[in-house]
């Protein structure tokens, strides 16, 4: 299922639920006891699994729901007066439930846990709760099976006529929350495992959730999460805090390793870029940008803000930026004005930004970024985690902690002026002037990055700007700094000029200074030229 058709059975299954907390003895049996459970029991139970050998999770389901195509699976129905904690007047929050079909094949299990008692129960799956009408499944095949669940959806204000979401979790380890702007956009995951390796990359599942219910507290939920793959497990708390601007995650994390991870991705986020400004032949379409987020932001340890702008490649690309104790990075969505996207269908202006910012000592390690070619706006082809430096060998314990922030703008930003926009066009030419024939030797790509903000908008109309750019590989032609009075900021132009016939990707960087005293933050880019015989305008 890509992620458009994840986003539509959402929305579609956000008035679904489960019985209520109060209801427990009806749904389960007056015989039915609740468990012990606290934090530090899904830790030694996740430990416990990782002494193991790995089980698949995967169930063969029914033929009436691993046939379902994706449209009839969306008009399964919940009854939303058994969602989870309807009923409770204390507090507006309730969880929803995804029903299993297709390629959700993996049960997962839910638990209702009871604070007063540190007890939990398992909500157990009933063909009763839900409404197959026009969906096409045949119930007589569900009934006696006790199916799990795929996934479940946070939802707010449950008694209106419009469900208002506040997220969900569905598919592997993924999950991702909107923010006041109510609509989806950019996923995060619960780890990623070899990730753009030479190996087959793992996708662990959440396969087990408790649900704490919330005490007299109309916006904050706790949930608990049950990790398990082949190379690891892992016990993950969620404190989640639905704010009026959107949603604010404390996630603290317990890993388990089985065997040795080449590549193991913490607070993994996956996104979409097809094309922005500085690529918008990136597709031949009518929308002038499509992107789900626009730039990686970082905030580096030594304090130093970073703006790399994504891409859509031709080849997958992979970047990793070495750090130590990162003060938090993210996966943003910048530019948020409609005359940019001009798109009222899916509202790309509105996607939310994702925001992590460490809580724990991560030590050294680098943030990856991976760029993969896509043709389509349906396909995520972004990625981005945080790589510890040091190997991680089997039996290993890791723990982490961080907080992640559904916004649309980070909660932070830089002191500094940020870069607005990214263009990108031929370049050994003057501003303005029809190029005529030209060899590829007389070839150049010309880049432009406006900058906005306080720092440059009050600097004296006499200050000596300078645009300071690093390339890795071909040299520099022409370069200026000017004011740029449209957008109050300045704009940096540069052309860069190859070398050789490589078609190798360069690395750029670049920032604005008066004297030595740094006026903006830091840009970096990666451009891919053509090979010679496409060096033309």
């Amino acid at each position: 299922m890509n992620r458009r058709n994840l986003l539509k059975a959402s929305l579609a299954l956000t008035t679904l639920g489960l019985p209520t907390f109060p209801l427990w003895a009806k749904t389960l049996g007056e015989d039915s006891p609740g468990k012990p459970f606290d934090f530090e029991w899904l830790k030694q139970h996740a430990k416990a699994m990782a002494d193991k050998p790995h089980k698949s999770n995967a169930e063969d389901l029914p033929d009436t729901l691993s046939n379902l195509q994706p449209l009839d699976y969306q008009k399964i129905a919940y009854d939303r007066a058994k969602a989870l904690w309807h009923g409770n007047s204390d507090f507006d929050l309730r969880i929803n439930f995804f029903h299993v079909g297709m390629q959700f094949d993996v049960p997962v299990r839910m638990h209702a846990v009871d604070p007063n008692t540190n007890t939990a129960r398992e909500i157990h799956f009933r063909p009763e709760l839900f409404n197959y009408d026009s969906s096409g499944v045949d119930t007589a095949q569900l009934q006696g099976k006790d199916l799990g669940f795929a996934g479940f959806v946070l939802a707010r204000n449950p008694e209106s006529d419009i469900i208002d979401e506040a997220g969900a979790f569905l598919g592997a380890s993924y999950f991702r929350f909107i923010d006041e702007n109510k609509q989806y956009g950019i996923s995060a995951r619960g780890l990623a495992v070899d990730t753009a390796t030479d190996d087959t990359e793992e996708f662990p599942d959440f396969t087990e959730f408790w649900f704490v219910q919330p005490e007299n507290d109309n916006r904050r939920v706790t949930v608990y999460a049950l990790l398990d793959s082949p190379s690891v497990t892992g016990a993950y708390r969620f404190d989640i805090d639905v704010q009026k601007k959107g949603t604010v995650m404390d996630v603290d994390m317990e890993i388990f390793t089985r065997k040795p991870i080449e590549r193991l991705g913490i607070a993994p986020m996956t996104s979409m870029f097809l094309k922005g400004t500085s690529q918008p032949r990136g597709r031949d379409t009518i929308h002038p940008q499509v992107h789900d987020s626009d730039r990686l932001e970082m905030w580096r340890g030594n304090g130093e803000w970073v703006c790399r702008p994504l891409f859509n490649p031709k080849t997958l690309q992979y970047n990793a930026f070495p750090d130590e104790n990162p003060r938090g990075f993210g996966l943003v969505q910048h530019d948020h004005d409609f005359d940019n996207y001009r798109d009222d269908v899916a509202w790309y202006n509105r996607r939310p930004s994702l925001w992590v910012e460490p809580t724990s000592d991560w030590g050294a390690g680098e943030v990856a970024l991976i760029e993969l070619p896509t043709v389509g706006e349906t396909v995520d082809n972004i990625v981005s985690f945080w790589i510890p430096q040091e190997p991680v060998e089997a039996n290993q314990h890791l723990h982490f902690s961080y907080k992640l922030h559904w916004l649309p703008l980070p909660p932070v930003g830089p002191t500094l002026a940020q870069v607005e926009k990214t263009w990108s066009g031929m370049g050994n030419v003057p501003e303005g002037w029809i190029p005529g024939d030209r060899s590829p030797e007389e070839y150049a790509r010309r880049f432009a990055v406006d900058f906005v903000g306080d720092e440059l908008d009050d600097l004296p109309a006499d200050t000596d700007v300078e645009a300071r750019v690093e390339v890795s590989r071909g040299k520099l032609g022409m370069i200026e700094a000017r004011r740029f009075e449209p957008i109050k900021g300045y704009r940096a132009i540069f052309d860069w000029v190859p070398e050789s016939d490589s078609d190798e990707a360069v690395s750029i960087r670049l920032f604005l200074r008066a004297g030595d005293r740094p006026l903006t933050e830091t840009w970096l880019y990666q451009w891919v030229p053509p090979k010679p015989e496409d060096r033309y305008y």
